[in-house]
């Protein structure tokens, strides 16, 4: 998403006219941005691809290009099967995308870009690629080594921010530092996102986590004595390659003792060129589903008991939208998308992108319903 805003707003900036997913379509060139991180996402990638190629043929449309990580994974193969794109790009090649439209890369836009997201929040990327070698993962195929940006670009980027929320943390070696300064400051939320993926031993060792149960609950301890109260968010994986029913049992007691406020799982997609595509992926589908459902079921119900436990309890939160006559908003609890809403009751009205204070009435799995405090 950030590097389709980038891109957008050097197309504005040589005054070509743009629009995230335009639903007027009257539009003559398509860019598809697209995803090489897992089966379905591909899936999605393709299905994109194929819609906007049909439209083409149909003289709807004079171009189409692609980009992004599917494009830079598999652009050869791809040229070959989709030959109707007008043209390719890996995920490094902006500039040579701005060219196809006869437009000059501008320097001076660092940091600026068209939002895609409502205009209340945004993503904002620190830094690009990886360095881990987890053996189920094509990132670094995809988006190469890791490279930060410089903390004096992001300092300006992230000025005058209310919330700032930190995502996607690794665990092996994680900057403890990092919490103190989260405890400090007002204006970072108490929310801490790191994917574990899984709490078998055995198979953090075959997805080359480098870190063991021991050391992630040691890990998770120290994490929350430095921000007493925090919001852990993680990820797991369910149905990597030789993975047994003891190492499901094992992510669920690790769970039901750890008793993370928010959990996502993916079922494990076998990626061609990663360490664990020599491996034989012996889960069947059916079964990855029903153990990441499994898994779920024991979450549902610590995320039913926390909530359950907020009823009562006042919290800051920003309104995301109105739908259906209510208002759906967030505490700093709560990413977008992926975790907990509130839902609020009453006649005031409430501008998308404000703050304002909810008393929670009522708790279920995933939400939280509430009224505003006058």
């Amino acid at each position: 998403m950030v590097d389709s805003e980038v891109l957008s707003g050097q197309l504005l900036a040589n005054e070509i006219d743009v629009v995230h997913e335009n639903k007027k379509l009257d539009h003559n060139i398509v860019v598809v941005n697209t995803c090489g991180f897992i089966d379905k996402a591909k899936e999605e990638s393709i299905n994109t691809i194929l819609d906007q190629l049909e439209l083409k043929r149909r003289g709807k449309l004079d171009k189409v290009y692609v980009t992004g990580c599917l494009s830079q994974r598999y652009r050869d193969d791809l040229q070959l099967e989709i030959p109707d794109v007008d043209a390719w790009f890996g995920t490094m090649e902006l500039p040579l995308m701005l060219k196809q439209f006869d437009a000059d890369y501008k320097t001076e836009l660092l940091g600026e870009r068209l939002l895609a997201t409502p205009k209340h929040y945004a993503y904002m990327k620190i830094s690009e690629g990886c360095n881990r070698s987890c053996s189920f993962c094509a990132i670094p195929l995809m988006r190469g080594q890791h490279v930060s940006r410089p903390v004096e670009e992001l300092v300006k980027e992230a000025d005058g921010l209310e919330w700032i929320r930190l995502h996607y943390a690794y665990p092996s070696k994680f900057p403890i530092e990092v919490l103190d300064v989260m405890r400090e400051r007002e204006n970072i939320c108490n929310y801490l996102d790191m994917p574990l993926q899984h709490a078998s031993d055995d198979m953090l060792k075959a997805m080359k986590r480098n870190i063991t149960r021991a050391e992630m609950e040691e890990l998770l301890a120290a994490v929350r004595e430095k921000v007493p109260g925090i919001c852990l968010r993680t990820t797991l994986i369910a149905g990597f390659p030789g993975e047994t029913k003891d190492d499901v049992e094992s992510v669920k007691q690790f769970l039901q003792e750890q008793r993370f406020d928010r959990v996502g799982i993916f079922q494990y997609s076998h990626e061609e060129n990663t360490s664990a595509h020599i491996l034989t992926d012996d889960v069947p589908a059916d079964e990855k589903e029903a153990r990441a459902q499994e898994i779920m079921e024991v979450q549902q119900e610590i995320s039913l008991e926390k909530n359950r436990e907020k009823i009562g309890q006042q919290f800051k939160v920003l309104i995301d939208k109105k739908e259906a006559g209510r208002y759906i908003g967030r505490t700093e609890f709560d990413s977008v998308e992926v975790d907990n809403e509130v839902i609020i009751h009453g006649k005031a009205k409430l501008p998308v992108g404000d703050f304002v204070q909810v008393k929670i009435t009522k708790a279920f799995d995933y939400d939280l319903e509430g009224e505003v405090v006058e």
